[in-house]
């Protein structure tokens, strides 16, 4: 009977053994994984809404060319993340869901990558998804409207934004955001501006190296 005991005992002892391996090997694996998410960390993130109907990865008017300077000007590592919108004034979602994506990705990356800086960048209706984000005025009150949390407003170094329709109306972004933004608007764009030549809407060649050199003084 005793000899029964100690085999039970034993086969406890062993079982218990072998569940502390198991979770010192999982939290191996999970140290591991983490150390290699920090490791792949950018010190900058460059967001990039892109406008209407705008072709290219990060938009080919503003985004892809911005970038490209910004690797260029920028005297820390950087990463790109393209925004999942629709980009498409037909779709009634189309705010909404850009503004959610956007805030959800940084909130994410915040989570993944402490340390982490975020350059912000609209164009055209990508740039009324990043007033949404930062929270301008009422267009915070429009339905479906994802803001950042206060919380997270420090790791934003820059906000550039391009073609900006509600500059317009005269609306900025809210003054705790207005130190560290940039709204470009070309001669002659009419959605920016005042201007009645439609094709000014795609000339920001012009603002690429202001727009980065801006970002980068403030990384």
């Amino acid at each position: 009977m005793e000899i029964r005991k100690v085999r039970v005992f034993e086969k406890r002892r062993l079982a218990r053994v072998f569940a502390v391996l198991l979770l010192v090997a999982a939290a191996g694996v999970t140290a591991g994984i983490g150390a290699q998410a920090r490791a792949d960390c950018a010190a900058v993130e460059v967001v990039v809404a892109r406008g209407t109907r705008e072709p290219g990865w990060l938009g080919s008017v503003v985004g892809d060319p911005l970038y490209g300077t910004l690797l260029r000007a920028l005297p820390v590592s950087s990463s790109a993340y393209r925004v999942g919108y629709p980009a498409d004034l037909l779709d009634p979602t189309s705010l909404s869901r850009g503004t959610q994506d956007m805030t959800d990705h940084v909130i994410r990356q915040s989570h993944m990558c402490p340390d982490q800086q975020f350059i912000l960048v609209g164009y055209s209706q990508g740039a009324a998804v990043v007033h949404d984000v930062v929270g301008t005025g009422i267009v915070t009150a429009l339905p479906g409207t994802h803001m950042l949390p206060g919380d997270l407003e420090w790791k934003v170094s820059a906000v550039l934004l391009f073609g900006d329709p509600l500059r317009r109306i005269g609306w900025g972004v809210p003054g705790n955001y207005a130190w560290k933004t940039a709204d470009y608007c070309t001669g002659g764009d009419p959605i920016c501006g005042g201007g009645v030549d439609p094709s000014q809407h795609t000339n920001y060649a012009w603002a690429l190296w202001p727009a980065a050199d801006f970002a980068a003084s403030r990384v």
